[in-house]
């Protein structure tokens, strides 16, 4: 087992919540789960295939595997043989002990999602950029790779692009703080598909991603608070666009 391994493990379930020892297997399992319970995964969803997933998760497709076979003995993903394997519940019973988040981010207006994600973010990736290991920065550079072979898929590169920003939420040392930035990054990711389905949205976000990496592997705090703001600001903008275009197609003679 490899360090980047080792530093999933010793933060299952996710990050601070769960002082449970978990296999790879079930990490990634509940990794899937996660995806589920966010909306970011729906009932009737593909996944995408193990090879993909595995390249998300900097794991072997064989690791892969078993955790979908854990999620389809539980009835929660359901496996054919010669189709791709599909959800078929978002109700994760057992799996959502250690990952239901502390808050329900969707309850608040964006722009207060907004103004404590800068505030808090801010400080967990300049932690980040002063303590990040080298066995991190290593998988953020796959993460890029990976996320550059998703620029047409979107949900493939969501889940990428969860990865990306939670190995560098946990880098900060402090877990705590980890998970309430990972909560507020949470924020209405089902709408996030629509969102980077627009024409080069996935280009752009592999671009401000590139920046961050750059600044990490420099281990810049400043210049990483500050790619990371662009970044943020350019998700606030593009998600209150979409909420706003949807909210003109259901008022009255739209």
């Amino acid at each position: 087992m490899n360090d980047v391994h080792k530093l999933l493990l010793d933060s299952a379930n996710e990050l601070g919540r769960d002082i449970r020892r978990l296999t790879m297997k079930d990490v990634i399992a509940e990794k899937i789960a996660a995806l589920i319970a966010s909306g970011l995964l729906a009932p009737g969803d593909e996944l995408p295939s193990e090879r993909h997933l595995a390249a998300a998760f900097s794991v072997s497709r064989e690791t892969v595997r078993v955790a979908i076979q854990t999620l389809a003995a539980r009835g929660i993903l359901g496996v054919t043989q010669g189709a791709r394997t599909r959800v078929l519940t978002d109700q994760i019973g057992a799996m959502a002990i250690g990952m239901t988040r502390q808050i329900d981010v969707n309850r608040y207006d964006i722009d207060e999602v907004h103004t404590a994600r800068l505030l808090i973010e801010q400080q967990v990736v300049a932690d980040a950029a002063a303590r990040i290991p080298d066995e991190v920065l290593g998988m953020l550079r796959r993460s890029l790779a990976t996320q550059r072979g998703c620029i047409d898929d979107p949900l493939r590169f969501l889940i990428a692009d969860r990865e990306f920003h939670l190995a560098i939420y946990r880098a900060c040392g402090n877990s705590l703080l980890a998970d309430v930035v990972t909560d507020l990054y949470t924020y209405m990711i089902d709408h996030r598909r629509r969102v980077v389905s627009r024409p080069g949205a996935i280009a752009e976000s592999i671009s401000d991603h590139e920046e961050i990496f750059a600044a990490l592997e420099a281990r810049d705090s400043a210049r990483t608070r500050a790619t990371f703001a662009r970044h943020e600001e350019r998700i606030y903008t593009t998600t209150r666009m979409t909420l706003e275009a949807q909210a003109s197609r259901r008022a009255p003679g739209a």
